[in-house]
């Protein structure tokens, strides 16, 4: 998903850059506005979580592999804004220190990743929240699918990138087919590592999770066990 130098054309990658500059600094003010100084630890947990979690690669067919992108997983646990920020830092410190993405295509890659991958994803998962009964279960479930989903997202909308500025080193047909159909098998292993992760931060600590805040959760107290037989 990481797109290289060379790859989009200047004009498309400036365009990107500007959509991402600009949504990234929204982010930043509603984060800003909305994050208390209990979850601003746990935002850059969330990135680190992320940045090591990327490192990993699974198989995915035909000799390919993909890793989790993140988005979903991070939005779901600190808020949208804050996810998009988490995962734009992760992407950020890719490209300057692992070269995993070109300079130039930086905004693209954030507008894919950060952008599509955690605000996109999480309209998904507020909507299938929204048609879910209101428990822990449908909390995870509604991530999982969520994150399935959102690696083709990311694609579709890379695919429109280069059908406005690819280098013409492959049809954008053979560039869609290629990119969805990856990217299809990789959403599996997406949805599935963020459901077993969101189902153990929420059997643990629900009160941290931003995507349960609709749910009564709390984290378990000292008066909650006193007297509770070992």
């Amino acid at each position: 998903m990481h797109i290289p130098d060379g790859f989009i054309d200047g004009t498309t990658s400036a365009f990107g850059g500007g959509v991402a500059v600009g949504t990234v600094a929204g982010c930043l003010r509603r984060t800003r506005d909305l994050l208390d100084d209990r979850q601003v630890p746990l935002v850059g947990l969330t990135s680190a979580f992320v940045f090591a979690a990327q490192m990993l690669n699974f198989p995915v067919a035909a000799g390919t592999s993909g890793h989790l992108l993140g988005g979903v997983l991070a939005a779901v646990l600190v808020g949208p804004w804050a996810g998009a920020l988490a995962v734009s830092v992760v992407l950020v410190v890719q490209a300057l220190l692992f070269a995993d993405g070109g300079l130039s295509a930086l905004g693209l890659n954030v507008v894919n990743m950060a952008l599509v991958g955690a605000l996109g994803g999480y309209a998904v998962f507020a909507a299938i929240r929204a048609l879910l009964p209101k428990t822990k279960a449908s909390v995870v479930a509604a991530a999982g699918v969520a994150a399935a989903l959102a690696p083709t997202m990311a694609a579709i909308v890379f695919t429109a990138e280069y059908a406005l500025g690819g280098n013409g080193a492959a049809s954008v047909a053979t560039v869609a087919k290629a990119m969805i159909g990856v990217h299809l098998l990789i959403g599996v292993g997406e949805g599935a590592i963020t459901a077993m992760t969101i189902s153990a931060v929420m059997a643990t600590r629900p009160d941290l999770v931003h995507g349960a805040a609709h749910i009564a959760t709390r984290a378990p107290s000292r008066d909650d066990t006193a007297g509770v037989p070992a």
